[in-house]
């Protein structure tokens, strides 16, 4: 069975992010073991500049991976990732299976994105799009997708 693990920037403030999140969790549970841990976000000023904008992600990026464990397979959200669609996505997440990579962690940087460590440590880059989207919605598009791949991976009816 997959080991799968979000971890993610930020809490989920809102209500219906929350619920909508509660839902994706349960419809994966024939699936996989799923988990979803929070660090802290780092605040920062309304117009941060380089500088700052890099010593928030490194201190968020600290707080990511002191949760990763060590031979998980991380798969980083990122704008600068490679797209797939999703029998494709369904087709890696298979693939890693068999290689006996079932240990899966994806993680979503907040509102100023990943730090270089974080991109670094990846084993792979996804994008989900060129749009931009906010981070705690985005936690819930990657589980809606991640029970996507499951039922494309096992032949399964899912609404269209």
């Amino acid at each position: 069975m997959y080991r799968i693990s979000i971890l993610a920037v930020g809490r989920l403030k809102e209500k219906y992010l929350a619920e909508g999140s509660a839902e994706y969790l349960k419809r994966l549970t024939p699936y996989a073991r799923v988990e979803v841990h929070e660090v802290r976000d780092e605040g920062f000023s309304d117009n941060p500049s380089p500088a700052e904008c890099v010593q928030v992600k490194e201190t968020e990026g600290g707080r990511l991976l002191k949760h990763l464990r060590r031979d998980t397979c991380l798969i980083a959200l990122d704008r600068r990732g490679r797209m797939y669609n999703s029998e494709e996505m369904a087709g890696v997440l298979e693939k890693l299976a068999l290689e006996g990579k079932g240990d899966i962690t994806f993680v979503i940087g907040g509102s100023l994105g990943l730090s270089k460590a974080v991109l670094d440590r990846a084993n792979m880059l996804l994008s989900f799009s060129n749009f931009t989207f906010p981070h705690q919605l985005m936690r819930i598009v990657l589980l809606e997708q991640i029970f996507r791949w499951f039922k494309i991976a096992r032949g399964e009816q899912y609404h269209r």
